[in-house]
């Protein structure tokens, strides 16, 4: 064997070795839904803004590759929160969010893959803590829970992408009242409801008889125009012209002229 291919023989034994010992720090597979960020131990250290897309890559390996799940992520937590009066109720929250892909490194850089519970979950329980605390339960439970929810969201959302991530949703999914205050307000909302519905009735019936009112002011005072426009000549003349076609009728009749009222012809039919 010549020296020649003794030293292939032995670069290929060292090429297999290092394979053996550094393959699993130098190839890596980056599944849908993931993105990486890479650490350069010995120059640059993380390179927060070259993001790695899914699929193969080769890395140095010396160097580390960190990779995030961007997928959409969800969180439900249950919390006991004081309202304005100091009354406890029972919270559930229901969260959808993600890391913002491009800003994986600066999500590493300043908080790190334990993300949701240093910055997500306690953000969302402060903001519902701090907001719900403005408002009486019954606020919360009825009249005001979609602004409560609309507020919360909103001042968690920004805090959030300061932090970059984005928050998808925020719903308030239950509110636990104690029993004797949630039959108090569920019996004042109903009464509510039939106060209104009577309400309408009121105004309904208002305007029915305000329409008849006006209709009634209507016919009178048509009634007074055609009164005052019927002069006994008109009524003399209209007379006639009835009695002109009742003769052009094919029955059988008498025509005695002047002896009906006002002068007016007398019709008298013979069936």
């Amino acid at each position: 064997m010549n020296k020649k291919y003794q030293s292939l023989v032995v670069a290929g034994i060292v090429v297999v070795i290092a394979l053996i010992l550094f393959g699993s720090s130098m190839f890596y597979t980056i599944q849908p839904g993931e993105r990486a960020v890479i650490f350069k131990k010995f120059s640059s250290g993380l390179v927060k803004d070259e993001i790695y897309e899914p699929g193969f890559h080769i890395i140095a390996p010396w160097n580390q590759l960190i990779k995030y799940d961007v997928r959409e992520q969800r969180s439900e937590e249950t919390m006991d929160v004081l309202d304005k009066n100091g009354l406890t109720l029972a919270v559930d929250i229901f969260v959808r969010y993600n890391p913002i892909r491009e800003r994986i490194g600066y999500i590493h850089e300043e908080i790190g893959p334990n993300y949701v519970g240093v910055v997500v979950v306690p953000e969302v329980r402060s903001a519902v803590r701090r907001i719900m605390g403005k408002y009486v339960a019954e606020e919360i439970y009825s009249t005001k829970r979609a602004e409560v929810e609309d507020e919360i969201k909103t001042e968690t959302s920004a805090v959030l992408n300061k932090k970059n991530i984005f928050m998808q949703e925020l719903l308030i999914r239950s509110i636990k009242l104690p029993d004797q205050l949630k039959i108090a307000i569920e019996t004042k909302l109903k009464q509510e409801q039939e106060a209104l519905a009577y309400q309408f009735r009121l105004e309904r019936e208002k305007s029915e008889a305000e329409r008849r009112r006006i209709e009634a002011e209507g016919i009178a005072n048509y009634n007074r125009i055609v009164n005052a426009s019927l002069s006994d000549r008109i009524l003399k003349q209209r007379g006639i012209d009835a009695t002109i076609e009742l003769a052009k009728s094919e029955n059988s009749k008498v025509i005695v002229i002047g002896s009906g009222d006002e002068g007016l012809p007398l019709i008298l039919s013979d069936k």
